[in-house]
């Protein structure tokens, strides 16, 4: 197994557990294994998410999810809450799906996966930077960087293997073998990010936080989402911007992310409901200022104060002079209020791109790859993303679980 994440453990363990007869060696580059497991959700680990169904779960895939279709069908979300269970780790569900850990730290997931691949007798040897693999008749011949030590003081520069699993999640040492190896790399982007929004006043509201329904329209696409949104130093964030980026992963990297936002601030309202209470305020409370006197429930009153603004209706207004256009340009803010994206941020530490090895090269039944026999393919490394809520995890643990499953079968 090259890749010391959550799908190269995954895979690790199900195949020693599966088949003990077999060798399982894990190499991982770095000195500290499952690094994206201890930052991922604030240091929490968003394990998987609350649902139970494979067609509804490949939902939450922009790219993927058709071919996990099946691989849902073998090993689920509720499969991954069933293994960690066996493990003595309890998860525990928050309102929005989202599964983690009952103890809200992820060093009980990477305490877990390690004690698991040491009980399985799974040999992991850490530091060891993976630069070639090639196909030798039916063995596979793995170089390692050199210097490298292994085991103790025994120096190999070089491994043999009658099975590869490749893990390496969006590491270009990955792709490089890959494509060596006859497979076609989709290019890899990023996925998951927020918005820049280069409008101070907007920035000064940083903090705020509401349910909206964003449409975002670049290079003559629509996309749309809602859900909670988020205003930030720099721009826009929340559930609904990452998963509007997921979803428009490529198309904005394509546009170098300059596009156009619409964003309702009231989407529980359409807009003629919307202007006849626009309308009663007005009347019961003309001599009232229009920025200090909502003329909507729920809406924090920094942002009402911004909105007023943006349509030009200065701050010693009342609502008798409100004119029938600014009203007009009133409910057009509030329902679908323009904004330009130009430039992206990231998502905490919690990096996933889209793009990776074609799935078409891949048997998702088994994981092994199409184009050469005993390689196996796991997580980030394949063209797979989901959107933000555990739905990339679960991607790593089903795909490891089967490749793990598959490898150690093989005759």
């Amino acid at each position: 197994m090259i890749g010391g994440g959550a799908a190269g453990f995954f895979g690790a363990i199900a195949c020693a557990k599966a088949h003990p007869h077999t060798q399982v060696i894990l190499l991982e580059a770095s000195r500290q294994p499952l690094a994206k497991v201890r930052v991922s959700g604030g240091g929490r680990c968003n394990v998987t998410h609350a649902c139970f169904e494979p067609a509804g779960l490949v939902q939450n895939y922009p790219r993927g999810g058709k071919a996990l279709r099946g691989a849902f069908s073998r090993f689920q979300s509720l499969d991954t809450v069933n293994w960690f269970a066996e493990y003595g780790v309890k998860l525990k569900t928050e309102p929005d799906g989202r599964m983690f850990p009952t103890t809200d730290s992820s060093a009980t997931i990477v305490d877990c996966l390690t004690k698991a691949a040491l009980s399985a007798g799974v040999e992991v040897r850490t530091g060891a930077v993976v630069v070639s693999v090639s196909r030798q008749l039916d063995k596979f011949e793995i170089s390692l960087k050199s210097g490298e030590i292994l085991q103790g003081d025994r120096q190999a520069m070089r491994l043999s293997a009658d099975r590869v699993l490749l893990s390496t999640g969006s590491n270009q040492i990955g792709y490089q073998i890959a494509t060596a190896l006859g497979h076609h790399i989709e290019p890899a982007v990023p996925s998951l990010f927020t918005f820049n929004v280069l409008d101070s006043r907007l920035r000064d509201l940083a903090g705020v936080s509401v349910d909206a329904r964003l449409k975002l329209s670049v290079a003559g696409s629509q996309l749309e989402q809602t859900g909670s949104l988020l205003i930030t130093h720099w721009g826009l964030s929340g559930p609904a911007v990452l998963k509007l980026s997921a979803w428009g992963a490529r198309v904005l990297h394509d546009c170098h992310y300059q596009a156009t936002l619409l964003i309702n601030w009231l989407p529980q309202l359409n807009p003629e409901v919307l202007r006849q209470k626009l309308l009663l305020v007005k009347s019961e409370s003309s001599q009232k200022l229009i920025a200090l006197h909502r003329g909507v429930d729920k809406m924090p009153h920094r942002l009402w104060q911004y909105l007023v603004s943006r349509v030009g209706i200065g701050g010693e207004e009342r609502w008798a002079g409100l004119s029938n256009k600014n009203l007009n340009l009133l409910i057009q803010e509030l329902t679908q209020g323009q904004y330009l994206i130009q430039g992206k941020g990231v998502f905490k530490e919690e990096f996933v791109t889209c793009g990776g090895v074609n799935l078409k090269d891949v048997n998702f039944k088994t994981m092994e790859s199409r184009c050469c026999p005993g390689l196996y393919f796991a997580g980030e490394i394949l063209d797979i993303d989901g959107v933000t809520g555990g739905f990339n995890f679960q991607s790593a643990w089903t795909t490891g679980w089967l490749a793990g499953q598959a490898m150690g079968s093989r005759e």
